[in-house]
């Protein structure tokens, strides 16, 4: 039996028809999650401001109350508003109401979003299978499998955080934007058909090693996103706490996200998780080079990226456990080491040969 004779066409026909799909249900989930932040309150922003100029709010915050309202004759609770110090320890600083702006209207088009999102997300995870399953191998044997597989992990990781969180709903515009992006680039330029691997890939390895470099890279990209946007709100604040006045576009952006210190201790938190995972990808990568090559480290392009990656991590968590090294200047380590995750894949892959360069693009 031939290699293509081997591949079930049928279910990798389908596997590119759900992902498709996927893509147009996202494109509706990012219209609601547009429609959360345009149609939200903005009544209820300036809270970073308020904090930040002293006023009476400061103090209110200090002991928050709950009160009750009424909407259409069913009583409401309002949640107290969250006080956090902020990084540079000098201020106290609100977490703002969400991208909804805290009122109903925008709160159930942030619903519509999440549901639309999850359908997306099993869509998509079923495209996943049946290309798995068109092949009988595990789906992410080149980069088009990848990167599919990748952002349906990362949506993953989202839903899984909102359902153990529920203030990380500011996620999902920015989550569904780059997914689209991904899923774009994946049928477009890096689109491979099913086929079946090398010899070299038909290992138990493919599961453990490729598996978690997926998971970790999802990982460290939420963790990305939550750092650029801390670096965003910590320019707010800090223009805010000098005397600037920020354009309305901005406040009322800026307004509805966490706290900048919110923002950098997520940040560090899902960055500081998942790094033991990805030291567990780096030696079970190498106990797999072991069995295929017949040695465990050759400094291969896709591994030296790796260690690359693994060492910027290792210092952007020893910089957060060091007190000169907090804040902004840890968060630009942060992205330096995302950016050489970004360059170990698509840079090494793309630009650079190896012996990871068998499976393609």
């Amino acid at each position: 039996m031939t290699l293509a004779a081997a591949t079930n066409e049928h279910l990798a026909n389908l596997s590119n028809t759900l992902i498709y799909s996927s893509m147009a249900v996202y494109t509706l989930a990012f219209f609601a999650y547009i429609a959360e932040w345009l149609f939200g309150s903005r009544s209820k922003v300036a809270r970073t401001a308020a904090a930040l100029t002293g006023d009476s709010a400061k103090k209110k915050a200090a002991a928050p109350a709950v009160t009750v309202q009424q909407a259409g004759g069913t009583a409401v609770l309002e949640r107290p508003r969250v006080v956090v110090r902020a990084s540079a320890g000098s201020r106290d600083v609100p977490d703002g109401p969400g991208a909804h702006g805290g009122d109903e209207q925008g709160d159930l088009y942030g619903r519509i979003a999440i549901s639309l999102t999850v359908l997306a997300f099993a869509v998509e995870f079923a495209g996943v299978l049946t290309r798995a399953l068109s092949v009988q191998r595990a789906p992410w044997g080149n980069m088009y499998e990848f990167n599919i597989t990748f952002s349906t992990v990362a949506v993953g990781v989202y839903l899984v955080l909102l359902a153990l969180r529920k203030n990380i709903r500011w996620l999902g515009l920015f989550l569904t934007t780059t997914v689209l992006l991904d899923l774009g680039l994946a049928v477009t330029v890096l689109y491979t058909a099913s086929d079946q691997l090398v010899p070299a890939l038909h290992s138990y390895w493919l599961y453990i090693h490729v598996s978690t470099a997926i998971l970790c890279g999802a990982v460290f990209y939420v963790g990305a996103v939550a750092t650029i946007l801390y670096l965003f709100k910590d320019s707010y604040e800090n223009k805010l706490a000098g005397g600037g006045r920020p354009g309305t576009f901005a406040t009322s952006v800026m307004e509805r996200l966490p706290a900048s210190a919110s923002l950098d201790k997520f940040a560090y938190r899902i960055n500081a998780a998942v790094f033991p995972l990805w030291t567990f990808t780096i030696i079970a990568g190498a106990i797999w080079a072991g069995d295929a090559w017949g040695r465990y480290w050759g400094w291969d392009p896709k591994e030296t990226w790796s260690f690359i990656t693994w060492v910027a991590y290792a210092g952007y968590l020893h910089a957060r456990a060091t007190a000169g090294w907090k804040g902004r200047k840890a968060a630009y380590l942060a992205m330096i080491a995302f950016g050489c995750w970004l360059f170990n894949y698509y840079g090494v892959n793309i630009f650079v040969s190896g012996k990871h360069s068998y499976a393609g693009v």
